[in-house]
């Protein structure tokens, strides 16, 4: 039997999972940077093992709204085809290992705004969506911007 490992969190009421070979830590955010004129899902910069990283706010990105940060915030850094950023989650909850077989494919998916939910973990008394980091982040406007932005902070920063 085939599985695969996933980060589980929660924003709002929901659980979501990634893969763990896009997560490079989970951390508690600390010093978020706001950078200004950067889209809304931006929260701004964090330094993560000497690293600046954007934190992407996935509350905002899923439900078009801020949410205050709380103890049980947490910071999802991940590693992209485009570039490493941080997640901002409302609470990452379990590391889990699940069979592929309860990975369901559901058509609502083929919407291009939801392209990078990729699945949904069936579990008993459970739903779990899979997000795919690679796909959201380029279903992101402005995006390329951010990533032309941290290319150039880091020249400046290696100089």
């Amino acid at each position: 039997m085939d599985t695969v490992k996933v980060v589980i969190f929660k924003e709002k009421h929901e659980e979501y999972a990634i893969d763990v070979d896009h997560v490079i830590s989970i951390e508690k955010p600390e010093k978020i940077t706001p950078v200004p004129q950067l889209p809304n899902f931006i929260k701004g910069l964090v330094k993560v093992r000497g690293e600046l990283v954007p934190v992407v706010d996935l509350h905002h990105v899923l439900y078009g709204t801020d949410e205050a940060l709380h103890e049980m915030t947490r910071l999802i850094v991940l590693k992209t085809g485009i570039l490493k950023l941080a997640l901002l989650v409302g609470e990452a909850k379990e590391l889990m290992e699940v069979s592929t077989d309860s990975i369901k494919q559901v058509g609502l998916f083929a919407y291009q705004k939801t392209s990078y939910f990729t699945g949904v973990i069936n579990l008993d008394n459970r739903l779990i969506t899979l997000i795919d980091p690679n796909r959201m982040i380029n279903s992101l406007d402005g995006i390329r911007e951010i990533q032309a932005y941290m290319e150039e902070q880091a020249k400046i920063t290696d100089s």
